[in-house]
């Protein structure tokens, strides 16, 4: 399937504060912060995450990053399908089944 099609969900199980353009997610294990797990995300990783939302695909969140900032859509699509990975490899989002095509 193309992941440009995909649209992604955030786990519930971490809190996020927003600290000026950053993100910083913390997961949350039997009801406690795992502060050995922080992860930050700078003002683009920022957007692609407020953008994670089940009903944003992938391709929607490429077109907002190339119109937001100064960037041709080849590096962002790169950027954005790297970015997610990480955060479905850490377990902060999984696909969405929601969605047709997902």
């Amino acid at each position: 399937m193309d992941i440009s099609k995909k649209h992604f969900i955030k786990e519930s199980s971490f809190v996020t504060r927003c600290i000026k353009d950053e993100t910083i997610i913390v997961p949350v294990k039997g009801e406690v912060g795992d502060l050995d797990s922080i992860y930050t995300l700078d003002e683009v990783g920022s957007l692609v995450w407020k953008l994670i939302d089940g009903q944003t695909s992938v391709s929607q969140i490429i077109d907002a990053i190339c119109s937001e900032y100064d960037t041709v859509p080849e590096e962002a699509e790169k950027d954005v399908i790297e970015l997610l990975g990480s955060l479905e490899e850490a377990g902060l989002i999984h696909p969405s089944v929601n969605k047709q095509g997902s």
